[in-house]
Order: structure tokens, then C-alpha cells, then sequence
């Protein structure tokens, strides 16, 4: 059945950012990705404004790209790529806050998350990658970051290149029914959202501390990058912004600002308590200066490496990753406080 260009936008404006204008046109993986980011966080939703004809047309002519030859290839797309890095990295983010207290998380659990995340992408519209090499390289890249949040960037970052060198048209598939289609997308929905549900539910005060050091762990990514920082900072608060701008400035007592106020403050003092307990870890005193730290990381990893100490190898793992992550808290450079505003 043809698909009409009236309708398109109607479910576009009505449900375009759980996609559903995409349920319309048989494009599933672009819906799922839209309900799993909220119409790309709002601007890939307006963006589709323009691209809704082209949709349309595709979906109209769907057996005829259907009908490629396999060995020809997608023209390469820097905005795919950069797509997959985003969504790699917030299926990362997410994984971090739900599934970070799992065993052997940075060897399973944040590579396949990140994998997952390019692969949605790469299989948006007409195209799709390879399964196997995509999670291959995520797999392969987490071990030489393991226990570092920023193995996030990494490993999105090889996922993405590894999808577009394999990148391909989707081949020839009979049409299914709408139930079907649901049913698989609401399968994907549920076990991206799960995970997540229940950590808030069950464990909620933990939650909120993988939050809290997650999206600190974010903002020291840029803190080499000072500009950068303060423009991720500068979007993440937009949403409080944007409420200014329509209801005009409520003052500093507005209970609206001082939520906001109260996260921003719980961030920063969530960042000063890791680096108080990283001194603990280390041993050295607060105001150490960086060779100290050094002189100290370099000691302890000495005497808890686990090829010196078989006879307890689990324990000295544990202090081995403990020490090593205490180092790097300590060894960015600490942001000066400030307000969100």
C-alpha cells in the first residue's frame, strides 16, 4: 500500500519523536532509535521537517533498493558516522548508570552496549553493517581501557569505523505484519529500558551516584578542552534555559532553578568526595603535589600487581584497579567551582 505524504506529517507532528511516522513508512529501527533518544533529543525530529518527502518516496519504491546488487555500496556518510559515535556513546552512558555493577562489565557489558548503539544506527533506512566485525571491534577495544568510563569514546568511536567499512544495503525481506513489527520493537524497547527501570526502582540511592559520577566522568573528558567543556555543560542545562527564555527569568528562588542549582551543586560535590576518597586510596595528603602522586601510584601498583602476588590474585586485582582508577582522578586537573548559571 502507497504511503502518503499527508499522513507522514500528521504522525510526524502528532508522535514524530517516538517515531511514529516511522512505524508508518516500515522504517523500525529508525523508530526504535527515536523512542530510545526522544526524536534524537528534539533536533533530529524538527530536522525530519524537510526530510519526510524522501522518506516517503523510499518507502514507496522499498522493492526497488531492495534489488541491489550486494557488492555495490552506500555512498559514505560523515552524518551516520557521526550519528553512531553519539548514540554508541549515550548506549554506553546509560549502560554505565544500569549495568556498571555487574561482573565483568567492561569486558561485556559497556563494549556490547556501545556495539549496539552503532548498530541501530548503521541499520537506519536503507542501509545496514556487519554484526559480527561491529561487535568485534568493540569487544577487542574495551581491554585496553578496562575500567575507565572514557573506554566509552573508544569504543564507539572503532565500533563506528569498523560499521562503515561494512556498511551495505539491507537485502530483499517479505513484509511482515504490523503486530510482528511491534512486537520485535517492543522487545528492543524493553530490554534497553529494563535495566535502567530497575536500578531506579530497586537501588535508587545508587542510581543517583552513577549518575551523578557518570555525567562527571562526561564533563572531565573536555577538561583538556576548556571551550568544549563549557559548551557540553552549556547543553546539557539547556532545557532549563529554554524554560527561561519562554517564562521569562523567576529570580534565584524559583524552586525550578533551585533543583537545577542542587544538581550542578551534587555533581561538583560528588566529583570533590572521589577525589578525597582517591587520596585515600593513594595515601597522599590533600594539596600532593603531582609528583608525589605519581611517587605514590607507582609504589602501591609495585606491591598489588597481581604477577606479584598469586597467592591472593583476587584481592590484589581488586587493589590493582582501585589504585589505578584513584590515579586518574587524581591526575585531571581539578575544575574550578562554579555556578551552572
Amino acid at each position: 500500500m502507497a504511503k502518503g505524504l499527508l499522513m507522514t506529517y500528521a504522525l510526524w507532528a502528532v508522535g514524530g519523536p517516538v517515531g511514529l511516522h516511522h512505524l508508518y513508512l516500515g522504517r523500525d529501527t529508525h523508530a526504535l532509535l527515536w523512542m530510545l533518544t526522544l526524536g534524537g533529543g528534539g533536533l533530529g525530529w524538527l530536522w525530519e521537517f524537510w526530510k519526510l518527502p524522501s522518506f516517503v518516496a523510499q518507502a514507496n519504491r522499498v522493492q526497488s533498493w531492495r534489488q541491489r546488487p550486494e557488492e555495490e555500496r552506500p555512498p559514505l556518510s560523515l552524518l551516520r558516522f557521526a550519528s553512531q559515535m553519539v548514540v554508541g556513546v549515550y548506549f554506553g552512558l546509560v549502560a554505565l548508570v544500569s549495568l556498571s555493577s555487574m561482573a565483568n562489565f567492561y569486558i561485556v557489558g559497556l563494549p556490547l552496549a556501545v556495539g549496539l548503539g552503532v548498530l541501530l544506527v548503521a541499520a537506519v533506512g536503507n542501509q545496514t553493517s556487519d554484526f559480527k566485525n561491529t561487535l568485534g571491534a568493540a569487544f577487542l577495544t574495551s581491554p585496553v581501557f578496562y575500567g575507565r568510563a572514557i573506554a566509552i569514546l573508544p569504543i564507539s568511536l572503532a565500533a563506528s569505523i569498523t560499521a562503515q567499512k561494512h556498511r551495505r544495503y539491507k537485502a530483499s525481506a517479505g513484509s511482515e505484519t504490523l503486530s510482528v513489527r511491534l512486537y520485535r520493537v517492543g522487545l528492543a524497547y524493553l530490554a534497553f529500558t529494563g535495566p535502567l527501570v530497575y536500578s531506579t526502582m530497586c537501588n535508587t540511592a545508587a542510581t543517583i551516584n552513577y549518575v551523578a559520577e557518570t555525567l562527571g566522568s562526561f564533563l572531565t573528558w573536555f577538561s583538556f578542552f576548556p571551550l568544549l567543556g563549557r559548551l557540553v555543560e552549556s547543553v546539557l542545562l539547556l532545557p532549563c534555559r529554554v524554560w527561561w527564555l519562554l517564562v521569562g527569568d523567576p529570580g534565584f528562588n524559583s524552586s525550578q532553578f533551585q533543583e537545577w542549582e542542587k544538581l550542578y551543586e551534587f555533581v561538583n560535590s560528588f566529583q570533590d568526595e572521589k577525589r578525597q576518597l582517591a587520596r585515600q586510596v593513594l595515601g597522599v595528603p590533600e594539596g600532593a603535589t603531582s609528583e608525589e602522586i605519581h611517587q605514590s601510584y607507582r609504589d602501591l601498583v609495585k606491591v598489588w600487581h597481581p604477577d606479584h602476588n598469586r597467592h591472593r590474585t583476587e584481592e590484589a586485582q581488586r587493589h590493582f584497579l582501585e589504585i589505578q582508577a584513584a590515579y586518574e582522578v587524581l591526575s585531571q586537573p581539578k575544575k574550578p567551582r562554579a555556578s551552572w548559571r
